[in-house]
């Protein structure tokens, strides 16, 4: 049964919407289509957050809504959309979704299109384009707190599956049999974490306990598709708290397989305390948070590197010890191994892994320090990053990789003679000290005793 929100009761206001999501509410409803925001965006609306994108549900087909709208396009195969282009901003609009099982049975008409609505074995669903009301529409989607409509006509908000409560109490909450729906889409089981960590809610006990049990499911799931969900979930702003709850929830190690490997089973019973690949991901994620705090520049390249670096070290000592290569090429075939583990799962794009092995090389360059050499690294395009790499690196290894960090931050606020003048000293040390070793060795050699041949 609805429960129908008027203006006097609600904080959600015209100015606080996008311009370009009330000329569609308001054309669709001009020519006689039923029309309402819906999901997140009412929901942050409602919690003073501003939403990213204003998404539309309406009765509306696609192509009666492509109709409407010269600026429009139709997406997706699975969920048939409208996207309404204004300039940077894209308004969503899909049409309200009906029931699909009676849509899996065969039919008997020959020519009857079994495709509108389809599952795997696993209960996934693989195309559903069956329309139905807004009634139905509200039982489809995902979560209680998404399962809200804002009605322009009259300002109110439609709560069809007690949506403000659980918003107010602060519980993530399906609809529907937990296990059915999280089987219809495996994704949902991110987007539970994700909305968990970002509102600061807690997921019903109901809603929560098959996560574990089904966390297979998401290898189902296209790697593009997950790469997307990543970003999702750990450059919004709550990376950490989000990264703790997909531990929590064994769902990190289902992204994550190559990072994993290399983490203690239980996160919180480690008894030796964090590993330095757990180091490097709690240090990364939280420096994320951080500058998305202070509307600072981001970028997945990075943040993948530093998360595999130690993964990736790992694995060349593993390929030394096996093959007995050189350590750079085994470096060279790790970074190949790692990726393509990776990549298997999430598919991170070639423009991204490009930047990323660039700053992975970096760290093998940073530490040789020739005039020509410092040089040709400090105006890498990518030095900057691999910096920061080897400062985070440094905090969690110490010893002479501090030192080395601190000797790159100086030489990068210094001038050009002073620049010259460190390199120099740099290199008058070495040489020092590999005379210091080999006079020792030479020394050692001398007073060793001599076999005696007779």
């Amino acid at each position: 049964m609805v429960k129908i929100i008027p203006r006097s009761e609600h904080n959600i206001s015209r100015q606080l919407i996008s311009e370009n999501a009330l000329k569609v509410l308001h054309r669709l409803n001009k020519q006689g289509y039923e029309a309402y925001l819906v999901g997140g965006c009412v929901r942050d609306l409602l919690l003073g957050l501003a939403p990213k994108d204003f998404d539309i549900t309406t009765n509306a087909t696609p192509e009666q809504v492509q109709k409407s709208f010269r600026n429009c396009r139709l997406v997706g195969r699975r969920f048939r959309l409208a996207h309404i282009i204004f300039g940077k901003e894209i308004i969503e609009v899909a049409t309200f979704r009906g029931g699909h099982e009676e849509h899996n049975k065969p039919s008997s008409q020959p020519n009857a299109d079994n495709n509108m609505s389809k599952r795997s074995q696993d209960g996934m669903l693989l195309r559903d384009n069956v329309y139905g009301t807004i009634e139905q529409d509200a039982m489809r989607r995902d979560f209680t707190i998404n399962s809200l409509y804002y009605n322009i006509k009259d300002f109110s908000i439609r709560d069809y599956c007690n949506g403000v409560e659980d918003l107010k109490s602060g519980i993530i909450r399906l609809i529907g049999d937990p296990t059915t729906r999280y089987q219809e889409d495996p994704v949902r089981m991110l987007r539970a974490i994700r909305f968990a960590a970002k509102l600061d809610m807690t997921i019903e006990s109901k809603t929560a306990e098959p996560i574990k049990r089904l966390a297979p499911l998401l290898s189902n799931i296209p790697s593009p598709r997950l790469f997307d969900e990543s970003l999702k979930l750990l450059q919004a702003g709550y990376g950490y708290q989000t990264y703790l709850l997909l531990r929590k929830y064994d769902l990190f190690s289902r992204l994550f397989p190559a990072i994993s490997r290399f983490m203690p089973n239980n996160h919180e019973l480690a008894k030796t305390g964090l590993s330095h690949v757990e180091q490097m991901i709690e240090q990364t994620l939280k420096n994320t948070d951080y500058r998305i705090a202070n509307n600072q520049r981001i970028n997945p390249a990075f943040l993948f590197a530093a998360m595999l670096w130690y993964p990736l070290t790992e694995q060349a000592q593993s390929l030394i010890f096996e093959s007995g290569l050189t350590y750079h090429d085994a470096f060279d075939l790790a970074m190949h191994d790692i990726l393509g583990e990776q990549c298997a799962t999430i598919s991170i794009p070639k423009r991204l892994t490009s930047i990323m092995c660039d700053i992975w090389r970096l760290q093998l360059r940073l530490n040789k320090r020739t005039v020509k050499r410092v040089i040709a690294v400090y105006e890498h395009p990518k030095f900057r990053a691999a910096y920061d790499l080897l400062e985070m690196r440094s905090s969690i290894e110490k010893g002479q990789l501090l030192e080395l960090a601190i000797w790159w931050d100086e030489y990068q606020h210094s001038d050009v003679s002073k620049r010259d003048q460190m390199v120099t000293q740099v290199i008058n040390a070495e040489k020092k000290q590999y005379s210091k070793a080999r006079k020792s060795r030479n020394t050692h050699l001398r007073s060793a005793p001599k076999n005696n041949t007779e």
